[in-house]
């Protein structure tokens, strides 16, 4: 019996005192779909126009070698990290990561064709494909998309979010996996606005002009994608939090809640249960904030717990797509997407090693005491264990081993 074998048997025994039965954690946590974005690799550069610059309020700091500059080599960065991280994966695409074999296509004329080399590299993996449609970095970005008040620009954007949807069905049937589809636009003001309303309601316009065209929820699910701010809309961001739950709810679409599109003392764990009240399913991109939106890599903090404990608690893991949205040049990249994904694998699995029955028993009886009691002795339990042996059963590096191959 190998060292981490031991520790393992000796964790279990202890989890199984309150309750926990450590085996069927794991084998849960390797279930839970983890979306990780292909954009990390790259600096969100993508392959469209190899000179184009970031714009939308989005910025990758650090100018650490080894930044992916061909689809073969975003792959194989990818590929690297999925041999380092236990569990089951998606990748996640931008519209601008699509091959046109060296032709000029604009985002309003791309074909669901372009993106067959990730459909073969997926389909090799056996793993599924999410999918954005891209509405930044273009001259027809800045600094209205899809609440533009110029309706040739708004039109070029419309045709563009379609066209996503088909491409996201055309994923879902390839890969025989659902695609999750989510629409995030810049549009705000730095400055304060006085027709907010006017901006809002070309927004609805269009939207509801993209989601009046079919497609199969089968392949392809949609999600809209709120914000509090960005750099350049400061004072006021179109798709709020407020305008994106009630279309939400209003076309029974997805609500995307990223963990750093809201005001720093606010954490997306706290909206999980009320928005799937009224909503049927979501998506979380994870992140991490730093002051602001600035996308970070994301580490085992009580934020992340936190997000997967109302997951898990609320038995919400087949209503909540989990994906990642982080980005830090200033580092390693394929060490930033591992430390990353790891991490929320990480999380998942811890919240699974919660006794929850019967802290919601202690709950219920007005117990705030056992409560508090178990939750805190929870923290000095043996998870790094559990999860040594959920990496190892998984082909996956235990702790601090996968640090080795990349440093």
């Amino acid at each position: 019996m190998s060292a981490i074998e031991q520790s393992y048997a000796l964790a279990k025994e202890k989890y199984a005192a309150i309750g926990v039965d450590t085996d069927a954690a794991i084998k849960t946590a390797s279930q839970i779909p983890i979306s990780m974005h292909c954009w990390q690799g790259d600096d969100v550069g993508g392959f469209e126009n190899p000179d184009g610059q970031l714009t939308g309020g989005i910025q990758v700091t650090g100018s650490f070698p080894g930044k992916a500059k061909s689809p073969e080599e975003l792959r194989a960065q990818i590929d690297k990290v999925m041999t380092l991280v236990p569990g089951t994966l998606k990748l996640a695409l931008h519209a601008m990561y699509r091959e046109t074999g060296g032709k000029k296509v604009d985002r309003d004329e791309i074909l669901p064709e372009h993106f067959n080399n990730w459909i073969a590299w997926a389909n090799e993996r056996k793993i599924g494909l999410d999918f954005n449609p891209s509405l930044f970095a273009h001259p027809l970005s800045d600094p209205f998309t899809l609440s533009s008040p110029d309706e040739k620009i708004r039109n070029f954007w419309i045709k563009h979010c379609i066209i996503s949807r088909k491409i996201g069905e055309y994923l879902g049937r390839e890969t025989g996996k659902v695609c999750v589809n989510n629409i995030w636009i810049p549009d705000g003001y730095k400055d304060v606005p006085v027709d907010r309303l006017g901006a809002r309601k070309r927004l609805l316009d269009s939207l509801d002009q993209i989601f009046d065209v079919s497609v199969d929820k089968k392949y392809n699910l949609d999600a809209v994608e709120c914000k509090l701010f960005g750099i350049g809309s400061e004072s006021c961001v179109i798709g709020s939090h407020e305008f994106y739950l009630g279309y939400a709810v209003r076309k029974n679409v997805l609500l995307t809640l990223d963990s750093g599109h809201f005001h720093p003392t606010e954490t997306i764990s706290d909206k999980i249960s009320s928005v799937l009240l009224f909503v049927d399913q979501i998506l979380l991109h994870v992140s991490r904030p730093v002051r602001w939106d600035s996308d970070h890599v994301v580490v085992f903090s009580d934020d992340l717990k936190e997000i997967a404990l109302e997951i898990v608690r609320n038995d919400f893991l087949n209503r909540v797509h989990i994906g990642l949205d982080f980005f830090d040049g200033s580092i390693n990249r394929i060490a930033a997407w591992t430390i990353g994904t790891r991490n929320m694998a990480k999380a998942l699995l811890y919240a699974l090693l919660e006794p929850t029955a019967k802290l919601k028993k202690a709950e219920q009886n007005g117990d705030y005491t056992t409560r508090l009691a178990l939750l805190e002795e929870m923290r000095s339990y043996p998870f790094g264990a559990v999860w040594d042996y959920y990496c190892e059963s998984c082909g996956a590096p235990a702790s601090g081993e996968w640090v080795k191959e990349l440093l």
